[in-house]
């Protein structure tokens, strides 16, 4: 497996151009200033199903079960030795994309026989880094609800280290992110740090 000094950025937003947007390419252009390669690939723009549990791919390594998006998505991750995460919060929780995005890195377990299953994660073990974000309307964590240990658990899970997470509140129009200086500022900083750290 090539893994590239570069960083996948993933936008779970159904809204394009809105907040979580903004925020990631944010995180990626502080990223950038460091020199790093740095890419946002926002789900919206793949045609992928959720996980169908066929468990083929704990034969074949990798998801062959369902020929879609992810099969364009797949090599960017292996390559990728840093991804950024960005959902924003939909009823305590991601986006059902970002949730199916998630399931979907299911291939890259590997499980034993046993009851209850033994596992490990293919892509632990590389010193893998990940920053995880969210932007919500309300403001304050209850009514975030869930958002940031659905990505952190699946993300240290599959063997990244979460060096940043960015909670952003109070946000909601499309777009008004971008007045808030402090969050444009720390997103920029974030993301200039993560490349630091490959």
């Amino acid at each position: 497996m090539n893994i590239s000094k570069k960083i996948m950025g993933i936008g779970a937003s159904p809204r394009a151009n809105g907040n979580s947007d903004i925020l990631l390419k944010q995180i990626l252009k502080g990223a950038k200033a460091e020199k790093v390669d740095a890419a946002a690939f926002f789900l919206r723009d793949y045609d992928f199903k959720s996980c169908i549990g066929c468990e083929r791919c704990r034969k074949e390594k990798i998801c062959t079960g369902l020929k879609d998006g992810m099969t364009l998505l797949y090599p960017e991750i292996m390559e990728s030795k840093a991804m950024v995460w960005v959902s924003p919060t939909h009823t305590y929780n991601v986006t059902a994309m970002m949730k199916a995005f998630i399931d979907r890195l299911y291939c890259f377990y590997t499980f034993e026989d046993t009851r209850p299953r033994n596992w490990a994660s293919r892509l632990a073990g590389q010193d893998r880094k990940i920053l995880i974000a969210t932007v919500c309307e309300q403001v304050d964590a209850e009514d975030m609800g869930v958002t940031m240990e659905a990505m952190r658990l699946p993300a240290k899970a599959m063997g990244y280290e979460v060096v940043e997470e960015i909670v952003v509140f109070n946000k909601f129009d499309r777009g008004i992110i971008k007045e808030d200086g402090a969050v444009l500022e720390r997103a920029f900083e974030a993301g200039k740090q993560l490349a630091l750290l490959l």
